[in-house]
């Protein structure tokens, strides 16, 4: 029984990461170019983007629903810095907020459905 859950966190997290890179891939070069103004906006939706492969690596080993709320709160911020990049800094246009935001919504998906099932056990 305990085979099959730690089977099933790992999927989930395999998945999650694999998702999750693709979210890394696309925005990484962009976010790179923010103009140096915005550095400490830039900085801090890296290490938001990086932070959040981590917490979805932890949530898969710890076992902890902690973790994935960790997690959670980590893919709001990164929704709340692609709303900044878009609206405010204005370094993404429409079409490259709405793609970020429909690949961060697959991780964000994934993360809740996993979470949901953690609850219920």
């Amino acid at each position: 029984m305990n085979q099959a859950k730690d089977r099933n966190a790992t999927s989930d997290q395999l998945l999650m990461i694999e998702k999750h890179e693709r979210v890394i891939a696309y925005l990484y070069p962009i976010i790179q170019r923010t103009p140096r103004q915005h550095g400490i906006v830039r900085d801090k939706m890296l290490a938001c983007l990086f932070d959040t492969a981590s917490y979805i690596m932890q949530s898969g080993k710890s076992g902890h629903v902690s973790k994935l709320y960790s997690a959670d709160a980590s893919i709001a911020m990164i929704r709340f810095y692609l709303r900044f990049y878009h609206a405010s800094i204005r370094h993404l246009t429409t079409k490259q907020h709405e793609h970020a935001l429909s690949l961060v919504a697959e991780v964000g998906s994934l993360l809740g459905a996993w979470i949901k099932r953690k609850k219920g056990n």
